[in-house]
C-alpha cells in the first residue's frame, strides 16, 4: 500500500517525467471510475506535483496565451491500495488508467495516467491538503518534532487515540501523517516495542528522555544517530525508503511470525503482530469446530493428513514475508499439525511444539 515515501517518490516521478512536456485538451476520466469529472480544458498547460504525507497534489498550469484563459487548477490524490502515475504512449494506455492527461500536438503523443487496479484511490477537486492531517513526517520534520517540546505529538497525549495500542495510534494521520502499515511495523520492530503496548505509555517515556547538557554538539548528534527514539524513526525510516527508491522490502528488518494474528477489526490488512499473551480481546470468537474436527485436505499421494483442531480463526491465508506458493502451504500444514499434536497427542514421530 502506498505510504508517505511512495507518494513522495510519485511526485518526483511526475515532475521528472513531465518536465518540458506540454499537455493540452480535456482531462479524460475512465467511465467506470466513481471519482468526479475534472472540469479543466486548456490548449497548453504544464503539469507539476508535490506530496505531503499520504496525499499528492497535481497542479495543471496553463501557459501564457493558452485558451481559454484560466487560473491553475490543483487536484489532490489519495492512492488507496494500488494507485500510481505512469507516462505512456497515447496508443498504449495501461489497464485501469482512471484519469488521463494528454500531451498537445505536434510531436509524439504521450499520456500521464493515474492507474489504480483496486480502485480504492480517489481524487478531489479542492486543491487543498486535507484539514486535520498533521505535519508530514518526511518533509516537515521540524514541525512534526519541534525541539525540545515535540509539540505535535507530546502535547496532545491526552487525546483518546493514545488510549489505543501504539500500533493503532501510529496510523492516526493527525499525528503521524505518512506512516502506514509497513512503516509502523518497521519502527516498532527496530525499537523492540510490543505493538499492543498502550500508546500513551510509550510516548510519555519520551518526555523524560534528555541528553546530558555536558555533551558537545557532535556527541549529541552521534547519540541521536545511534539511539533514535520512536519519533525520530518516524522521520528516518521513511527517508531510508526514499533512498531505496521505494524498494522497502529489501531494506526493512521486521520479521512476521508464521502464527502472527492481524489486529482485530483489521483482518484484511497485510500487517500482523504476534501477541504471546493473547488477551481475551484479541482472541476473536470462540471456535465452534473443536467438537467436530474437520479433516485436512488430502496430501499429494499421501492419504489424509491429521485433523484440524482449534486452529485460530484469524490464521491468515497469506502473509508478507512468507515462503512462496507450495512452501507456504507446507508451513501452514506444519502449524496445523502442531496444533493437532498439542490437542490430541502426537501421531507418529511428531513432537509437540516442534
Amino acid at each position: 500500500m502506498p505510504e508517505g515515501p511512495e507518494l513522495h517518490l510519485a511526485s518526483q516521478f511526475v515532475n521528472e517525467a513531465c518536465r518540458g512536456l506540454v499537455f493540452g485538451g480535456c482531462v479524460e476520466k475512465s467511465p467506470i471510475s466513481r471519482n468526479p469529472e475534472v472540469p479543466f480544458e486548456s490548449s497548453a498547460y504544464y503539469i507539476s506535483a508535490s506530496a505531503r504525507g499520504k496525499e499528492l497534489r497535481l497542479t495543471l498550469s496553463p501557459l501564457p496565451g493558452a485558451q481559454p484563459p484560466q487560473e491553475p487548477v490543483a487536484l489532490i490524490f489519495h492512492f488507496g491500495m494500488s494507485g500510481s502515475f505512469q507516462l505512456v504512449p497515447s496508443n498504449a494506455l495501461p489497464p485501469h488508467a482512471h484519469l488521463r492527461f494528454y500531451t498537445a500536438p505536434p510531436g509524439p503523443q504521450f499520456t500521464l495516467c493515474f492507474v489504480d487496479i483496486r480502485r480504492f484511490g480517489h481524487w478531489e477537486l479542492t486543491g487543498e491538503w486535507q484539514p486535520g492531517r498533521g505535519p508530514c513526517v518526511l518533509l516537515e520534520y521540524e514541525q512534526f518534532r519541534p525541539c525540545p517540546s515535540r509539540e505535535n505529538v507530546l502535547r496532545n497525549l491526552a487525546d483518546k487515540v493514545f488510549d489505543r495500542p501504539i500500533c493503532e495510534a501510529l496510523l492516526d494521520q493527525r499525528f503521524f501523517n505518512g506512516i502506514g502499515n509497513y512503516l509502523r511495523a518497521e519502527i516498532l520492530y527496530r525499537l523492540r516495542i510490543p505493538p499492543f503496548e498502550k500508546a500513551r505509555t510509550v510516548l510519555e517515556a519520551l518526555k523524560q528522555h534528555r541528553l546530558s547538557p555536558k555533551l558537545t554538539l557532535s556527541q549529541k548528534i552521534k547519540a541521536k544517530l545511534q539511539n533514535p527514539d520512536l519519533l525520530e524513526l518516524c522521520h528516518s525510516v521513511p527517508k531510508e525508503v526514499v533512498q531505496l527508491g521505494g524498494s522497502w522490502t529489501s531494506g526493512t528488518q521486521r520479521i512476521i511470525h508464521p502464527q502472527a494474528r492481524p489486529l482485530p477489526g483489521h483482518e484484511g490488512h497485510g500487517e500482523a503482530f504476534l501477541s504471546k499473551q493473547q488477551p481475551s480481546s484479541l482472541r476473536g470468537p470462540a471456535s465452534k469446530t473443536q467438537k467436530s474436527p474437520q479433516s485436512l485436505r488430502k496430501g499429494r499421494g499421501e492419504g489424509e493428513g491429521p485433523t484440524q483442531v482449534g486452529l485460530p480463526e484469524h490464521f491468515p491465508l497469506e502473509m508478507e514475508g512468507a515462503p512462496p506458493n507450495g512452501a507456504f502451504q507446507k508451513e501452514r500444514m506444519a502449524v496445523r499439525a502442531e496444533v493437532t499434536c498439542e490437542k490430541e497427542g502426537c501421531p507418529g514421530n511428531l513432537q509437540p511444539g516442534v
